[in-house]
């Protein structure tokens, strides 16, 4: 029911009719593209996208009242008889029923009656006339309301009836503000129907003054809201959800980072066993995120002096990302440097982190490459656990070293570990490095890394320290596109 004329406000006039259809259009065509969008998101599992479908819902939500608005522009002010709220922009077919848009927008024709659960069902109007104690209700208004139009429209006094206890106060309220101070009516409300259904109601409304500024009756308009309230709260709630999941992403990234830094060997630049002696190796090492830098992972390079005088070296990757890789890289990097400190080969050292492995709580796979060197002979002493195996680069030629026998590290219990020497001159240059260092995404060969690698030989023969060549593998290998963080190892022989 429309808000009465007044005797000093003259009848609003309809706009044009074709530019009302136009927007009614747009605003189909507009439906159908949220339609689209909303197709994308229907993975429940993701909460991105269940944000992104709550957002579809609730826009579809505030287009269903454009439409009907646009409707009533199209239609005009009613007449006598006509129901209020007719002339939806919509057709019956244009409906999302399961998120889809419905045929392809065409200049939409009203329905003569409304369908339950339709947009003409959720408006309905009332006017309170405080001379008469008559009511009336529109049609909508008692569907609303889930009472037959035989019960009779609701007074004044017996709407509070049909309210929760706690919004009673609310409506009494904001009626008494509009009768007795003469304020407009804008608030919402909830109703329990007589099926118990609770809905969602947002009033509008404003007294209507007789000759002598009396209050003589009240009109309403009362909007069933309780779809877009859900849809609101639906997207306030995967909002907060998703937020919650970033800040705990932030979180476990930070930690993995501060913890992959606590554990790498600090040193910068170029390092130099042994201390306090001739030197015998020149080491530098870095590690390359990946091209997100979101994806932390298990990977590791590692130097360390030994008591009888040989170098450890070793590099390695454990599975997976965030801060289980991290701590697991920091427990099998710990182990790693406790045993090699007691003395064990790379041979046995790579069984017993294995075992270590297969026997985790949390169980996982890794890759590495251990390696003893020892100045005296320039013996190197290596073993290898499904890795890629250390390059030799001598005399402006690089090759792979011949690997031993070795499976990943927690593939298979009891696994035996060859191992393998070579003998290095002076000037020869060592590098071990993970196999993240190439984009799989365009190398689809999985030792393209270490070919890309081998292509540097000529540029190493001319480096006069270890530093120089990582900064050579840094310039090779610095693409952003990388998929995975990988690190890098240079030792080399001095005379």
């Amino acid at each position: 029911m429309p808000p009465p004329r007044f005797a000093d406000r003259p009848a609003a006039q309809p706009p044009e009719r074709g530019a009302v259809e136009a927007l009614i259009t747009q605003t189909l065509h507009l439906r159908g593209g949220i339609a689209a969008v909303r197709r994308e998101a229907l993975t429940d599992d993701d909460p991105q996208l269940r944000w992104q479908r709550a957002l579809c819902d609730l826009a579809v939500h505030h287009l269903d009242d454009l439409g009907e608005h646009l409707g009533q522009l199209r239609e005009g002010l009613p007449t006598d008889g006509e129901k209020s709220g007719a002339g939806n922009g919509f057709t019956d077919g244009d409906a999302f029923a399961d998120g889809t848009a419905g045929s392809s927008p065409q200049l939409p024709v009203a329905p003569p009656e409304p369908l339950p659960g339709s947009l003409l069902s959720r408006v309905g109007s009332a006017e309170w006339n405080l001379l008469t104690d008559e009511v009336s209700w529109s049609d909508e208004l008692f569907r609303i309301f889930g009472r037959s139009p035989e019960d009779g429209p609701l007074s004044l006094d017996e709407l509070p009836s049909c309210l929760p206890a706690e919004d009673q106060q609310l409506l009494t309220t904001m009626v008494t503000d509009c009768l007795v101070e003469g304020k407009a009516i804008d608030g919402e409300f909830r109703i329990v129907r007589p099926d118990q259904r609770v809905r969602t109601m947002h009033m509008v409304g404003e007294p209507v003054l007789d000759a002598d500024g009396g209050t003589a009756s009240m009109w309403a308009v009362l909007r069933d809201v309780s779809e877009l309230r859900r849809s609101q709260r639906a997207v306030r709630e995967t909002r907060d959800s998703l937020q919650r999941q970033r800040h705990i992403a932030q979180t476990e990234h930070r930690l993995a980072v501060e913890l992959q830094e606590a554990v790498l060997p600090p040193w910068r630049g170029s390092l130099r066993f042994p201390h306090g002696g001739p030197v015998a190796l020149d080491l530098g090492a870095h590690y390359l995120p990946s091209g997100t830098s979101a994806l932390i992972g298990g990977d590791w390079y590692d130097a360390m002096q030994l008591p009888d005088g040989q170098t450890l070296l070793s590099v390695g990757d454990l599975t997976g990302h965030g801060v289980t890789a991290t701590s697991g890289m920091a427990m099998l990097l710990g182990a790693l440097r406790g045993m090699a400190l007691a003395g064990l080969e790379p041979g046995p050292l790579m069984a017993r982190l294995n075992q270590l492995l297969d026997t985790s709580a949390q169980p996982t796979l890794g890759s590495a490459v251990c390696c003893r060197y020892e100045p005296g002979s320039r013996t190197l002493t290596w073993a290898q656990a499904g890795h890629p195996a250390p390059l030799l680069f001598r005399g402006g030629k690089g090759r792979a070293l011949l690997p031993p026998d070795g499976v990943l590290l927690g593939a298979m219990s009891g696994a035996l570990y060859g191992q393998a020497e070579e003998r290095l001159a002076p000037g020869d240059i060592l590098v071990l490095h993970t196999d993240g260092l190439s984009p799989r995404s365009t190398d689809l060969d999985t030792n393209a890394g270490a070919l890309r690698l081998l292509s540097l030989a000529p540029g190493f023969a001319a480096a006069r320290s270890a530093q120089e060549c990582l900064r050579a593998v840094i310039e090779e290998f610095g693409e952003t596109n990388r998929e995975d963080d990988a690190c890098v190892l240079v030792a080399r022989i001095s005379s």
